[in-house]
């Protein structure tokens, strides 16, 4: 990771375990005292609303408290476009429960220093309304930027500061508020599912796209095919992209990847299980030799990845796109 500059003084500052003064009575070093992840956002100004967000939440204690957590820090401006964003006039305006797993949202029960960080998912501490148990996946993607969930535009954020060290942990500034992430936000934000996004969002008329963003009908169980499966399945049906494939084609074909009212994780899947889809068709899994799905014309697709859990549903990724009969 390239190193990045950290955009507020006051966080070199904070962010020193030890430094040296002298005064008039006494010539030894002046020690800091280690400081945890709530001391150290409270000694810095540009993150006082996170503290204030961190209190009302009941959450500064549990981050005052030994062990190993990532903090993804947004800063004041992240928080203020956050707030005018979704209408609240103030930090006040939020309901107490959407804002403790809004800030869960940046929490990891792990350690996880810059040089670290990988491209892939990771667990943070939220839930979502699709499951109880299961806490939210988050995509961070590497490159000259660390980017997560896809950036502001996708209710993720940018770090713009990392590594400040903490006696139970590690802070990294971001600038976003990261807002708890729908089906159509976790696809968004992994490159893997770009074809999927474009093939969801192809005809707005459908509105698809604005169902998987949503909660009616909710939860969601979606098997989404990666790019490649996309490009095979366009050599297959000799499509010369999704804008060759009749509408109402492409809509039945992505409904039948999409289970409405369960969150099924991995573990749920049995060998066997036939589940009827949205678009009133069967497929049927297999676990034989690793999981497997067959659709209508006994085509077989392998589940590359799973529970990436989002908070209106659960995404599992697929090597195939799945085909009902028509």
């Amino acid at each position: 990771m390239k190193t990045l500059k950290f955009s507020v003084l006051s966080l070199l500052f904070v962010a020193s375990s030890v430094f040296v003064s002298c005064n008039d009575d006494n010539d030894e070093p002046m020690v800091q005292k280690p400081q945890t992840i709530t001391e150290i956002a409270k000694a810095t100004p540009d993150l006082s609303i996170l503290v204030s967000a961190l209190v009302k939440a009941d959450l500064a204690v549990t981050l005052d408290k030994p062990g190993e957590y990532t903090v993804f820090a947004p800063t004041n401006a992240a928080f203020t476009a956050f707030l005018k964003a979704k209408g609240f006039a103030d930090l006040n305006a939020v309901p107490v429960p959407v804002l403790k797993e809004v800030l869960l949202n940046h929490v990891l029960m792990a350690k996880v220093n810059a040089a670290d960080v990988t491209t892939g998912y990771v667990k943070t501490m939220a839930k979502g309304s699709a499951s109880a148990t299961n806490t939210l996946s988050m995509y961070i993607n590497k490159g000259d930027k660390v980017v997560i969930n896809g950036g502001t535009a996708n209710m993720g954020a940018t770090v713009t500061a990392v590594d400040i060290k903490a006696t139970n942990g590690v802070i990294h500034v971001v600038d976003g508020v990261i807002g708890l992430p729908t089906i159509v936000n976790a696809a968004i934000a992994n490159p893997n599912f770009a074809t999927l996004v474009a093939a969801l969002t192809f005809n707005p008329a459908s509105g698809f796209a604005t169902v998987l963003s949503g909660t009616p009908s909710s939860p969601f169980t979606v098997f989404a095919p990666t790019n490649a499966a996309f490009t095979s399945f366009l050599a297959e049906t000799k499509f010369a992209g999704l804008k060759e494939i009749p509408a109402d084609v492409l809509e039945t074909t992505l409904k039948y990847h999409v289970v409405t009212g369960a969150n099924v994780e991995s573990k749920a899947l049995t060998n066997g299980m036939v589940v009827k889809t949205f678009a009133d068709q069967n497929i049927t899994i297999n676990l034989t030799g690793g999981a497997k799905i067959t659709d209508a014309n006994d085509r077989v697709s392998n589940i590359v990845a799973v529970d990436v859990q989002c908070s209106n549903g659960i995404v599992h990724a697929i090597d195939k796109v799945l085909l009902p009969k028509f």
